[in-house]
């Protein structure tokens, strides 16, 4: 397909990307992944090698600064290849966070921590999520407060990608806590919080897919953390978050986009192949309809989520508002992982008894990208978004 708002560069860049990830992922690759609920260190050292660790990182720090739209061609193309998700997972989280460390740490904590995420030797996430508060930020458990030249962090966090990874390999999570006790979200800062810490306690939990990537929580029993560790002003870490967790939005919509228009071209190669009453399924339009549905869907939401992630790096430049950038993102995430699981379910109802069997790939996907119905926000927070910024602030006092 014609790709016309990309670069010349960025064209290039996608194919050198999906030839060297075919080349290296394979079927006993995604067999590794679902059985171990890893990723083969193989993979991990794969990705390290065609820097597709914290690539937005400048490149001070080791990263290979690139925009949002060129992040999104990786989150793609990983999923085109890894229909388990979890690569993708172990790429956009650290991807989209350590753009936060980047944009808005300490040069101290930069120094310390980029190059080693960079180069896949420390994992980076995001642990905003308690278990009685996703979306609610403001009523949190965990608090930070100034202690000496640093500060001391309770409180637990739930539903955290990269809890094994994290305090195995190393690295830690940018973190959210509460400090104006009575300021609700305004009294909320940012920071990152290693995971090899004396007085955290981590737990896994077993989701139903993205097997090779840790889902869990941590509890955090007077953690002592630097000042260099801060990220932003004291005060001022909700409004810093969202800017990650757009980010990591909008790629998620690269990455449900390249799951789905894979299964849905593994599902026109088998409606080619397989004849019923004497002639392909390919024939028939009750297959070819839901298929033009399904695939203009995915297109849209495909073209919508690198437009998305376009105007975010534009608003950085002064050519958006955070408005345009907020509304735009949650519209590609709101439909990305919808349409996605339809287009896949579509995929594995062609493939008939087959599809249902632990051997089809589309059964992988479709466990997948239904996380991302939660993940980095949820479908009815992007409904609360886009109707904030259609109906003006006026109608969201005190948000």
């Amino acid at each position: 397909m014609e790709d016309w708002f990309f670069t010349e560069e960025q064209r290039m860049f996608r194919e050198s990307l999906r030839e060297y990830l075919q080349h290296h992922f394979s079927l006993e690759v995604i067999e590794h992944i679902e059985e171990k609920r890893e990723i083969p260190k193989a993979i991990i050292e794969a990705m390290a090698e065609f820097e597709l660790f914290c690539p937005m990182v400048s490149e001070d720090y080791g990263g290979a600064g690139f925009d949002l739209v060129t992040a999104g061609i990786v989150g793609e193309e990983l999923a085109r290849v890894d229909p388990t998700g979890s690569t993708c997972v172990y790429y956009l989280v650290p991807a989209s966070w350590s753009r936060i460390i980047d944009l808005y740490g300490t040069e101290e904590a930069k120094q310390e921590l980029l190059p080693k995420m960079t180069k896949g030797e420390i994992f980076c996430g995001i642990a905003s999520t308690e278990a009685d508060t996703g979306s609610d930020l403001g009523n949190m458990i965990t608090t930070i407060k100034p202690d000496g030249d640093g500060y001391v962090v309770n409180g637990a966090k739930n539903y955290i990608s990269g809890v094994r990874e994290a305090s195995t390999l190393g690295g830690g999570h940018v973190t959210l806590a509460r400090q104006d006790l009575d300021a609700g979200v305004r009294g909320c800062t940012l920071f990152y919080l290693p995971l090899t810490a004396d007085g955290i306690e981590i737990s896994q939990d077993r989701e139903m897919g993205r097997e090779g990537m840790s889902t869990g929580g941590f509890r955090i029993d007077n953690v002592k953390i630097p000042k260099h560790y801060l990220i932003g002003e004291e005060n001022k870490g909700f409004y810093i978050i969202h800017e990650g967790y757009e980010a990591a939005r909008g790629i998620i919509a690269c990455v449900c986009a390249g799951a789905a228009l894979k299964a849905l071209e593994n599902a026109v190669a088998y409606m080619k192949e397989r004849k019923t009453f004497g002639q392909p399924l390919a024939r028939y339009q009750g297959m070819q309809f839901p298929l033009a549905e399904h695939w203009s869907k995915m297109m849209m939401v495909r073209d919508w989520g690198y437009k998305a992630l376009r105007i975010m790096d534009q608003e950085k430049q002064g050519k958006a508002t955070r408005f345009e950038s907020s509304q735009s993102i949650a519209m590609a995430k709101l439909w990305a992982p919808l349409w996605a699981f339809d287009a896949i379910n579509f995929s594995m109802q062609v493939q008939g008894a087959y599809g249902y069997s632990l051997e089809c790939t589309e059964q992988k996907a479709l466990r997948a990208v239904r996380s991302f119905g939660w993940a980095e926000g949820t479908s009815e927070v992007m409904r609360l978004i886009i109707a904030r910024e259609v109906l003006g602030g006026t109608a969201w006092k005190g948000y």
